[in-house]
């Protein structure tokens, strides 16, 4: 019996592991996509210094200030999460990954209003006015709308992922014995966080 007992902690163990380094590789892959995307940037903004600087004065520096400040608060929910699934506190653990959906949220919200003050004056990719800009113009709102949106289907599967993992903290499928879920959905969290870190200041900060 003991011997059992031995091998099934042993492949739960292995299992949690394997799980944490299939997530840490799936972020690798994810660093070097947007990696590819920043070094594309910087060699466009490069090329287009004034007209990028000219550019990002569309964009409003306080809402993308707000959305950092939703997401580092977001980051730190999370934080607190694991740290409370440690502790078998799990209505704790509920409340903080429920904030962190919220904050999701609201910044999924604040996101649209900020696109659909764009849309409104007709610019989105493929418009009229975005073909008739400048080319330096263009490229800018192209990168612009292209890795935002991007971040923005990252911030939609990192809640699928934390709202699956708050379903199983509710019927104890992950406890203080077993949270490699959360704590994967909590690495992809930061990613989503740290990508935004870059994205605000490339955008909204141009001097």
């Amino acid at each position: 019996m003991d011997t059992i007992t031995t091998h099934h902690h042993a492949d739960a163990h292995r299992d949690d592991t394997a799980a944490k380094i299939g997530m840490w590789l799936f972020i690798f892959t994810e660093i070097l996509l947007f990696g590819g995307l920043f070094i594309v940037y910087a060699v466009y903004r490069f090329k287009n210094p004034v007209a990028f600087d000219l550019a990002h004065q569309e964009l409003s520096i306080p809402m993308g200030l707000i959305n950092t400040i939703i997401l580092l608060v977001s980051s730190a929910t999370v934080a607190v999460s694991i740290s409370a699934i440690q502790k078998n506190d799990k209505k704790m653990t509920m409340a903080m990954l429920g904030i962190t959906l919220l904050l999701a949220l609201v910044f999924l919200v604040n996101k649209y209003f900020e696109w659909g003050s764009k849309f409104e004056h007709g610019m989105y990719p493929g418009s009229d006015l975005m073909t008739n800009l400048s080319n330096g113009d263009m490229l800018f709102f192209s990168l612009y709308f292209f890795m935002t949106g991007l971040h923005g289907v990252h911030i939609i599967v990192g809640m699928i992922l934390l709202g699956i993992t708050l379903f199983k903290v509710k019927t104890g499928a992950v406890n203080s014995g077993k949270y490699a879920l959360l704590e994967n959905s909590g690495l992809y969290w930061h990613l989503v966080d740290l990508i935004w870190i870059f994205l605000f200041p490339l955008f909204y900060l141009i001097h």
